[in-house]
């Protein structure tokens, strides 16, 4: 996956809580195991007037134009902030890939549903939690600004938006993934080498665990 190391991005507000994994994808588009290409289907029931499926012509479905992500300057944004409990709901690692596949690579909220947070550092998108005062403060300048941008260094641990600044606190393990571009398999590849070393000196040490 692509490194984050420092991303600039405009800010998409989405002033709700409990945005469940079903509103980013909906169900329809599981059905496809490829990890690419759900980038259009993100939020795809607020998205279009007309209902879609995996096969159907992008061409030929019509847009909402109320819905944010169809208006400029929001089409280009790469950083939301949405309120708490983003990312609820089922598992569906589906979701992570769609806000990937549009482009967003940070998401700021107060709270986040537990699988969806590990689907997110696996893909390389930072899930960054803010007290619920500072996510106040953000919604107030991002709907004053359309086009706001958000600074996000993961080096230093700081969000800036404007001349405003916040640290944010981060696992270190799961910033050192997203530093490295390494999801958890990536990270275990690295000792690869050490691996089969391990086992061929089980091998020799005790044979009978192999045997069939």
């Amino acid at each position: 996956m692509q490194p984050l190391i420092k991303h600039t991005g405009i800010i998409i507000p989405l002033n709700r809580a409990n945005m469940d994994t079903d509103m980013l994808l909906p169900k329809q588009y599981l059905k496809s195991l490829d990890s690419h290409g759900f980038g259009p289907f993100l939020f795809d029931d607020e998205r279009y007037l007309d209902p879609g499926e995996i096969d159907t012509p992008l061409a030929s479905r019509r847009e909402n134009p109320d819905f944010i992500l169809n208006r400029e300057p929001y089409r280009q944004g790469s950083v939301v902030l949405a309120q708490a409990n983003f990312g609820c709901g089922s598992s569906r690692e589906h979701a992570v890939w769609a806000l990937r596949d549009f482009g967003v690579r940070v998401i700021i909220a107060p709270s986040f549903g537990d699988i969806f947070t590990n689907n997110c550092f696996n893909n390389g998108l930072l899930p960054l939690r803010l007290p619920q005062a500072d996510i106040d403060q953000l919604f107030v300048l991002a709907q004053a600004d359309p086009g706001l941008q958000a600074q996000v260094d993961l080096t230093e641990k700081t969000l800036r938006v404007g001349s405003l600044r916040w640290f944010f606190e981060l696992e270190e393990g799961r910033r050192q993934h997203l530093l490295s571009g390494l999801d958890e398999i990536g990270e275990t590849l690295q000792y690869a080498e050490q691996i089969r070393e391990h086992e061929a000196g089980r091998l020799l040490a005790e044979p009978w665990i192999f045997r069939s």
